[in-house]
This record gives structure tokens, sequence and C-alpha cells, in this order.
């Protein structure tokens, strides 16, 4: 491998500090059809590495899924912590026969809600006991004994989010909209909610639950195993899309129940049966008042049965306790604020009594690990203001600690520890970069992962001070890129990363390409070297790569956050202007009279808007899969920032790329795949229309697929195509 230098701060001037990595190699090396033929059949070097790590009750195993180095199809993995030897459980191959795997139109749904590029075996279950594993594969289920390693296939066919009982000794499983239970004794299976229709669904999660709720059930085993809570979903009265394969017409298109903003969402309503099928008792709220159902706990006998609630707007949030004899709910607590709460998928965290849980909130200005008594009172904060609080990862009653992934450096993430009784927190992780952990069930071990600043990835076991490598197949980058993070010198800091080609010669111009995102769920300053492969790519084509956290980006507290409240654009498009002049300023090879700018998605619009309301500072944008009228976007994603189009339409106005449609100056490339059901093609479309009309040129690249690209070859196809462009309307464009 060709490695940079060893990681160093280096001071550039008063206020400004930048954190470097620089690669050996040459612009040969990276710039280079080889070169990314490798990115993108690796998976930017990330197929072969373990996943979804889970150990097993006893801590002495961990079971993972993995792949081979160029290889997407996920098999089925154990790892023995004490010989540092693993076994293969499971491959698709062996299931399968060697036929070709096959998804359900609600599968393929449910992988790209979830972001899933790989196939085989995306995920697994095992029991409480550890003896027994389940996977899913072509709508079949599968036990797995672990001491056999004998394979039973379950009756039925077409099955979605199949779940173990606590007990072991079901299976619960959705098929044709219905919630169905499968007992592993007698292998009988049925039904145990009834009524399904075209517009009535049992058991699965709504669309805005899946994809913006960090929700993807909708179902519960209860603690006793006999018991079952299901959501039942009304879409009767929300507007049906269509998408069409434009590559097969002769075939019926693929329907989708899509909220729009501002338009009817689907009714949900929680109820409670048994394993039997028995009647159904609903669990009551004030639906109207809180109609997203946003988070349902019932873990253990003592602690109680809560879910959360949220109003429309999300200004409001209720934890309510539910009896699960008589559905009644109590509220435990409530959460508001003027401008929207944001969402903790891990949260809350009840003790095994029953007598305290845990709790995070914003309404301090950042997000704080809350510890509140049984009747929703806080007791204390376990973690100060300071830390840029990102995920919960465990509770150790015993220890007498909390578990947590967060950092003082919102460019980083580390893991930590905080006393249950109070106190300062201890760092676990030092090496910058993003940490992760998953924990054994007694906290004595855990799987620690990392993706570093210095070019390493990898996961390991870690007990006291034994560390143990979990394997890996994963193939090492001939050479890394070389990245420079720093925080911008200005009135407002903004953190910033520049990437320079292999070659960067010192007193030469180089033209500027913004690599942005610059929406409100996503950073892009990230101390993770490997995440920056891509932009070293298109900086060996003769480019200075650039990316700016601006306003609205999160992890830099609730005000920094919020201040885009009402408009998309206008405060992300003046920080990222105004953080591309400060580092020209400080970085004169940076030639900002040829800069492009370039996103996906949320970046996609960015970049549409940015090409043609900032003709000044942009001389090209490539914009993919843009969101461009937001009327058009779903609600619970779109509502959460600028409300709806009917409380506020000038916010849908102002945040609407077509409303410039006719100022557009530069050349604009817009991609988009015909069958995305996330940011309809309709949203590009629409832009071509209006342009069009408004005697605007532009240039379409319609792409067969969805809002992911997982195919290497269309990948790198794609990314060839974008460079094409810059380089005949950026870099290769002299000033006057």
């Amino acid at each position: 491998m060709k490695l940079h230098k060893a990681l160093k701060w280096i001071p550039v001037f008063a206020g400004m500090v930048v954190m470097t990595a620089a690669v050996s190699a040459t612009a040969a090396d990276l710039n280079s059809p080889a070169f990314f033929r490798d990115l993108a059949e690796t998976y930017d070097y990330t197929l072969g590495e373990p996943r979804a790590p889970k150990f097993t009750p006893d801590g002495k195993r961990i079971i993972f899924l993995r792949g081979g180095a160029r290889d997407p199809v996920l098999r089925l993995y154990e790892f023995d912590i004490a010989t540092k030897t693993e076994r293969e459980l499971i491959t698709p191959a062996q299931v399968l026969g060697g036929a070709e795997e096959k998804l359900s139109v609600e599968e393929k749904a449910r992988r790209e809600r979830a972001r899933v590029t790989a196939r085989g075996f995306t995920g697994f279950d095992l029991t409480e006991d550890g003896n027994r594993l389940l996977v899913v594969l072509s709508g079949k289920l599968y036990v797995v004994d672990r001491a056999s390693l004998r394979t039973q296939e379950l009756p039925g066919q077409d099955w979605i989010d199949p779940r173990f009982s606590p007990d072991g000794r079901y299976v619960g499983a959705v098929a044709n909209n219905e919630l169905h239970v499968i007992d592993l004794e007698t292998r009988a299976f049925k039904p145990i909610t009834s009524g399904a229709t075209a517009t009535i669904h049992h058991g699965v999660a709504e669309f805005v639950a899946q994809e913006e709720m960090d929700r993807r059930s909708g179902f519960w085993w209860a603690p006793d195993s006999v018991q079952v809570v299901y959501q039942r979903n009304d879409e009767s009265k929300v507007e049906v899309r269509h998408i069409a394969d434009p590559l097969h017409p002769e075939a019926a298109p693929t329907t989708f129940f899509y909220p729009r903003a501002g338009s009817t969402n689907t009714d949900v309503r929680l109820g409670i049966t048994d394993v039997k099928g028995s009647t159904t008792r609903w669990i009551e709220w004030d639906r109207a008042a809180y109609p997203y159902l946003v988070r349902v706990n019932w873990d253990d006998k003592a602690a109680p049965f809560t879910i959360q609630v949220q109003d429309r707007p999300q200004q409001k949030q209720v934890l309510l306790a539910v009896d699960p004899a008589t559905g009644k709910t109590r509220e435990l607590l409530r959460e508001t604020d003027s401008a929207w709460l944001n969402l903790d998928i891990g949260m809350p965290v009840w003790f095994k009594d029953g007598s305290k849980f845990l709790w995070t909130s914003e309404r301090g200005g950042a997000w704080q690990v809350e510890l509140r008594g049984n009747d929703g009172k806080t007791i204390r904060f376990l973690t100060p203001r300071d830390f840029s609080y990102d995920s919960f990862l465990g509770l150790d009653e015993e220890g007498g600690f909390i578990y947590a992934l967060g950092s003082k450096d919102p460019r980083e993430t580390h893991l930590w520890r905080f006393p249950i009784a109070g106190g300062e927190g201890e760092q676990l992780t030092k090496e910058r970069g993003s940490h992760g952990a998953v924990f054994s069930k007694d906290h004595k071990s855990y799987v620690h992962s990392f993706h570093l600043f210095d070019g390493r990835r990898g996961s390991e076991v870690v007990t006291g001070t034994a560390v143990t490598p979990l394997p890996s197949v994963a193939e090492k980058p001939k050479v890394l890129p070389g990245v420079e993070i720093t925080r911008t010198k200005q009135a407002r800091p903004l953190d910033a990363a520049i990437v320079r080609p292999a070659g960067f010669k010192p007193g030469q111009k180089y033209p500027v390409i913004l690599d942005v995102y610059a929406g409100p769920t996503a950073k892009r300053v990230t101390a993770t070297l490997r995440s920056y492969f891509l932009d070293q790519w298109m900086a060996d084509q003769g480019y200075i790569v650039v990316r700016i956290d601006n306003r609205g980006t999160p992890g830099y507290g609730r005000d920094f956050l919020r201040a885009i409240r009402g408009n998309f654009i206008d405060l992300a498009l003046e920080d990222q202007v105004e953080g591309l002049k400060a580092l020209a300023s400080a970085y004169p090879e940076m030639d900002l009279s040829r800069v492009g700018v370039t996103g996906w998605s949320f970046g996609g619009y960015f970049t549409a808007m940015a090409t043609i309301r900032r003709p000044d500072v942009f001389l090209a944008g490539v914009a993919v899969a843009p969101v461009i009228t937001w009327e058009n976007y779903d609600t619970h994603y779109t509502e959460r920032y600028i409300g709806t189009p009917q409380d506020m339409p000038e916010a849908y106005r102002v945040s609407n790329v077509t409303t410039y449609a006719k100022d557009l100056k530069r050349p604009l490339l817009l991609i988009h795949g015909l069958t995305d059901d996330n940011v309809y093609a309709q949203h590009t479309l629409q832009l071509a229309d209006a342009l069009f009309r408004a005697g605007k040129p532009y240039e379409f690249m319609p792409m067969l697929g969805t809002h992911m690209i997982s195919d290497p070859a269309v990948r790198q196809a794609q990314q060839e195509r974008i460079m094409e462009f810059f380089a005949r309307t950026v870099r290769d464009v002299r000033p006057n």
C-alpha cells in the first residue's frame, strides 16, 4: 500500500487549524479507469468487511455478515473470540442451490428505504438463548441451528421483517399485508390479523416511518412471547404514484403510496393481539393531534410498555405509557420545539426494574442524555451540553455506566462512557476518525468499528485490555486520498475539507469542484479518510475538490441546525459561497473564476439552485436525483423544515428550483434514475420543462435505476460522464 505521512495538526493563521493526511501517489495512480473500477467494484473497499455483528448471549462468540472483496452477496459467519477462529454458518448458494435470488416489490422497497445495496443475507435474527438463527432469502425463511448447522426451511413465502419471539418458540413475519405467526415446533403458520385490502395493511411500517423516522418495523413482540403489538395502516386517502419500467413498457407499473407535503398521510393505529390472533385491543391516544407513531418499546416485563407519538408539524412529541390490558395510555413526558423536534432512534431505554429510564433532548440547546424517573421527571443530565451527542449504545446497570457515541469535535465520532450517578465522562477511543461499538449483553466486551483519518478501517473485539481483530477479507486500497480538514476564518467559521490532486504544484491555480450535500440530515466534513475517495478521483483530473458544512448541518447545536426553518436554500447558499471565498483567501491555489458544483439528492437540489442563482460563482453544475419542487416530496421530511404548502406557501416558493428557472445562465447537467421511488424522476422533468419553456439550454442524462446505484459499471460510467462535463465547462474554460 502506498500510504501517506503521519497525521499532523498544522497552524495556518490565527483562528484556523487544519488536519491533514497526505498521499504518496502520482496522478497516474489515481486518475485512471483502473482506479475507479477498483473503487466501484469494491464499494469503496468496504466489501469483505464484517457487517451487523451481534454477540451470542454468553459473550463468547460473534455472529456477523460478510461478502467477498468484490462480491456483494452476504454470507453468515461465527467468530470464536477465545480461539480467534471463524466458521461459515450458511451461504445463499447453499440455500438457493445456484438459483438467482428473487426479491418481491415490497422487499426491494424496504431495502431502498434502508439504503441496502448488498444481496444475500442482508440481516439475521438470533434467539435469546443464542442457539438458533433466522435468515430470509428470496422471500423464504430459514432457521439455522448453530451447533449442528442444520438448516430448516419454514413454510410460506414472500415473508417480510421476520423475527423470533423472545422465547424462541415462534417467528413473526408479514406476508400479503397480514401479520403471521409460525410455530417452530409444529411448523404451522396462520395470520393473526385479518381484513387486509389494497389499502389496509397490517404489521408493516408506512413509507415515512421507514424513510424518515428510522423505524422499519410494524410489529413488536411482548416480553411474554404471547402478546404481539402491530400497526394497522389505512392508506385509502394517501396519494398513489405509479412507476413504470421504461425498458419494459409491456409490464404493469408498480404502485406506491406516497404522501406529498400537505397531502393526507397514512392513518396509523396500534393494536395488541396474541399468537392465536384473538380480538385486538386498540391502543388509545389522540391520533388527530399526534398522527405520527414514532417509536414502540416493550422490552422487559418489569418496564412499562411505551410509545412515542408526534404532531404533524413535529413541534410536539409525547412519550406515553400503555396499559396492555386496556389499551389506555398516560403521559410520561412531553417535548416541544418552536422549529422542529429531531428523533433519537435509541430512546427511551428503561432500567430492568422499570424504576428509571434514559431519554435524550435538545431543549438545552444541544443533545443531552437524561436520567428520568418512571414518572417522567428529570433526575439528572448524564452528558454535558458541549458533548456533540450522536447516538446511544448501551446501558450497563451493573457497572454503573451508559455508553454513547459523540465528540467535542463534530468532525469526529468517539466512544464515550458516562457514570449513571453523574460526573465526568471518559472518552474510550482516541484516534481521529469515526468510531462505533456493539456491546455484549454483560457489557464486558464490545465490537469496536473504526474509520480513521489515517486511512485505517476495521472491526475488533475489545475485552478489557485484550483486542482481537474481527476477520475481514476486504481489499486494501493501493493509494489513499489526501485530505486537509480545516475551519474557515470568518465571522461564522465553517468546517471544510480540501482535496488536492496528486502531484499538486504549489503556486499553480486549480479549478474548484464543490462536492456538496448542504441538507439538514448529514455532515460532509468528517475525519474519515476513505470517504474522500471520489473527491480524490475528481481532484486528480486537475481540480481542487472542496466540502463545506453550512448552517442547517447537524452536529453544531440546535440553533445552527434550525436556522434554516422556513427556507431550504438561502442560508445554505450564502454559507457555501462565503465559505469558498474564505478558503480561497487562505489557499490561493483555488481558482474561484472556475468553480463547478455537484451533489446528490439534497445535494442535487442545492447544485441546481447554486448553478442558477449564483452564476457569478459557479460556472457549471451537475445535479443528481435533485428535489425540485418540495410540494412533491414527502410529508414528514419536508414539513419538518418548511411546514405545509397551505400554511407556508412563501417557503415553498423560495425553496422551489423552478421559481428561478428563467435565470439559468450556466451549463447544467441533470441526472436522474427513472424508477426512483424516493425522489421521483418527476422532479428533474419539472425543472427540464421549466427550463425548456424559458428557452434555457440544459443537459439531461436519464438513468435506468433508483435513488441508489449499486452496479459498478453504471457507477463508473456515470462519474466519467460527470467529469467529461466539468472538463469542458469548468476545467478547460479560460476567463475572459
